[in-house]
């Protein structure tokens, strides 16, 4: 079965792929010859990732699914939440969107946050939500080359590395995106979908 993942983002199509049972084929967008941004226009998690998957089902008639992700820092009120990837103005400027947040960070105490993944599954018309969350703190400053986003500056609790020091097998079982797939997973094999 071929299944779209609705992202440009061949960081997290390397990571997905890792965790998909035989029997599914995972498509990018770059597959299928869609290289426009998909707007994300809703003030949502969910309905960012509803309505990427909804455009790929509708162009293209493939089971589709798509993430939107947050980092949600409590001393912000949630910032930079459903804004994470545009934080510093600029989408997907990992650098830039980090140097804001720690500026943001530097006379607070409390650097606990979380990250927040929310997929959104279109089988034929019908939509399936499913949400991984990871607590941990921020960092004060980046540690780490493996991951990308603010991995460098996200240590999860538990854990004294922060997500792009720890090896990507250990990330994958303990992220909010591991974990938000994870019941992907279990939902398309309860279903058959792989068969």
């Amino acid at each position: 079965m071929k299944l779209v993942f609705a992202t440009h983002n061949q960081n997290k199509v390397k990571e997905v792929q890792q965790l998909l049972p035989k029997g599914i084929t995972l498509v990018s967008l770059k597959d299928l010859g869609i290289t426009e941004d998909i707007p994300e226009t809703e003030n949502t998690l969910e309905g960012n990732a509803k309505l990427k998957s909804d455009y790929v089902y509708q162009n293209c008639n493939l089971p589709c699914f798509a993430d939107d992700t947050g980092l949600l820092v409590d001393a912000l009120n949630g910032e930079p939440g459903v804004y994470s990837a545009r934080y510093a103005g600029t989408r997907n400027d990992a650098q830039a969107n980090m140097d804001k947040l720690l500026k943001n960070l530097a006379d607070k105490d409390n650097r606990s946050a979380h990250f927040k993944t929310v997929i959104s599954l279109n089988l034929e018309g019908r939509t399936q939500f499913f949400e991984g969350v990871v607590e941990g703190e921020i960092t004060t400053s980046k540690k780490g080359d493996k991951g990308f986003g603010y991995d460098p500056i996200f240590r999860p609790n538990g854990y004294d590395q922060t997500f792009a020091e720890l090896p990507l097998d250990i990330k994958n079982e303990i992220s909010h995106r591991g974990k938000a797939f994870s019941k992907l997973i279990t939902y398309l094999n309860d279903h058959h979908v792989t068969d």
